[in-house]
């Protein structure tokens, strides 16, 4: 578990394809001296498992599932990459539970200065737009940011100058892959609603069920 406040900005040493799996090496910019093998670091939003540390940096593997499901697989030598390791019970939750576990592919549409602010507008998959609400969290490239706007197709999300100085964002342009996690409790919801009801959670269910009065 994460909570999307990134602590690095990384750089990919190396990348190497196994098969339909495969092995990133990470300069992490971090004192990894407390880091174990087997433990957790978010790689631009994507759960890896350490398997080697030498000094500030670090190798993890990457499945088959990670490479297809986020933009991992599309990294080489040079790339660079947010940095988290994994949440602690001394550490503060500054920003949302974020799992690591990638729910799609995104794409910046459009960057807008607003204020001190930066609107960045970024396209994703329906199905997660409808896992999105206003004001609410989502996880870019495993950073935290709160969504602003919404439309049809894409969502705005409001990022400030510390986050775009701070985070690769500062180095994505038009049409950069980003990865994205909704909120994992939205997903919750949505799955309660949904169970056992294809059509979903309805005005004629609520109807029927007495939540609504007929006529």
């Amino acid at each position: 578990m994460f909570t999307g406040i990134i602590e690095a900005v990384g750089a990919v040493k190396s990348i190497e394809k196994r098969g339909a799996s495969g092995r990133i090496k990470i300069e992490a910019g971090l004192d990894l001296s407390g880091t174990a093998i087997g433990e957790s670091i978010a790689v631009s939003g994507a759960c890896l498992t350490v398997v080697a540390v030498a000094g500030g940096s670090f190798t993890a593997d990457m499945s088959a599932e990670t490479l297809r499901a986020t933009t991992l697989g599309a990294l080489a030598a040079g790339s660079l990459v947010n940095v988290e390791r994994a949440l602690t019970l001394s550490k503060p939750l500054g920003g949302h539970l974020v799992t690591g576990h990638v729910d799609g592919v995104g794409a910046i549409r459009g960057v807008n200065p607003n204020g001190g602010y930066l609107d960045v507008e970024i396209g994703c998959p329906p199905e997660l737009m409808a896992q999105l609400v206003k004001k609410g969290s989502v996880a870019v490239d495993g950073i935290s940011l709160t969504v602003a706007g919404l439309k049809e197709d894409h969502f705005v999300a409001a990022v400030i100058p510390h986050t775009l100085a701070n985070t690769t964002l500062r180095a994505a342009g038009l049409g950069a892959a980003v990865n994205i996690e909704t909120d994992i409790i939205g997903k919750y919801v949505e799955r309660f609603l949904s169970k056992g009801k294809p059509g979903g959670v309805t005005e004629s269910f609520l109807a029927e069920h007495g939540f609504l009065r007929k006529g």
